[in-house]
């Protein structure tokens, strides 16, 4: 559904989006991950053929995407990362708006409003919705068209727990219906519930596959977890050890990722308190792959 061979985007002389290659099969839920600024939202607008790619190959749904645009804008759904409706019109208004852009079944566009609970707002200004309730709306305007591949920018940002988990309930229902989504997001714990994903840093994919794939990147690392109540100060010792690649805080404890030649008895001899070896997590993989980089 997706596949794209050495993709760049450059901005003043600077490669936002650096040579990746990215392949998305049929009905996965593919995400990317990576901080603000990685180059997530280029590579989304990339890919939803509103960016034209400084060099580089994207093929959606088995087409050239700067070829065939009108094809598969038809078979294509978009929900950017900020609110893009019109505030000022209604919540009917607006799906109605981008109904008629695709000539869309009237009964398919009324079976979503019932779906996403928007019947009952149908008639409010869409600026006076609550953040969740806009999510909502977005993607019904994206879905009006019965698209094939939806393309979703950090869609949850800003919502509470609750929406959270009703927006992604509706991900994998869209999944199960056959559909193909490809989700920004920068929360580790979204990422675990693709069926792959994909991290960028700087513009680069750093790593990529199933998460029981990438979680193996870091294998050659020890990892334990510390539970201290002097955790500053725990940190700042951690930091002069030269085996110690680096320590994440947890609330009163500390995760810590360090050589594999250095084990249990050498960290707890050099700090003096007793830890506990622990298996690598998403975000360890993470700040182990980019820490270099980024120094971390």
């Amino acid at each position: 559904m997706i596949k794209t061979t050495k993709l760049s985007k450059n901005f003043n002389n600077v490669n936002v989006v650096d040579s990746i290659n990215i392949e998305v099969n049929k009905g996965e839920i593919f995400g990317l991950l990576g901080p603000n600024g990685a180059g997530k939202t280029t590579t989304m607008k990339m890919l939803s053929t509103l960016l034209e790619p400084s060099s580089g190959e994207i093929e959606l749904m088995g087409l050239d995407a700067t070829k065939e645009l009108k094809t598969i804008r038809a078979k294509l759904g978009y929900v950017s990362q900020y609110f893009g409706l019109y505030e000022e019109l209604s919540v009917e208004e607006n799906i109605n708006f981008y109904a008629s852009l695709y000539g869309s079944d009237a009964n398919y566009v009324k079976s979503l409003i019932k779906k996403y609970d928007l019947e009952r707002f149908i008639k409010a200004q869409s600026m006076s919705l609550s953040g969740g309730t806009q999510r909502r709306l977005s993607l019904v305007c994206a879905l009006t068209h019965n698209p094939e591949l939806i393309l979703l920018d950090e869609p949850t940002a800003g919502v509470d727990p609750l929406t959270r988990k009703e927006l992604w309930d509706s991900f994998f229902k869209l999944k199960s219906e056959g559909k193909t989504l490809f989700i920004n997001t920068h929360y580790m714990e979204e990422a675990l519930r693709c069926d792959k994903l994909a991290f960028i840093s700087e513009g680069k994919i750093v790593a990529s596959g199933k998460v029981e794939e990438i979680l193996t990147l870091i294998d050659d690392k020890n990892i334990f977890e510390i539970q201290a109540d002097n955790i500053n100060e725990l940190s700042e010792k951690l930091e002069q050890l030269k085996d110690i690649d680096f320590s994440n805080q947890f609330g009163d404890s500390l995760r810590v990722v360090c050589s594999k030649e250095y084990t249990q008895d050498h960290l707890e001899k050099d700090i003096n308190l007793k830890v506990k070896p622990s298996k690598a997590t998403l975000e360890d993989v993470f700040i182990s792959l980019t820490r270099a980089k980024d120094e971390f």
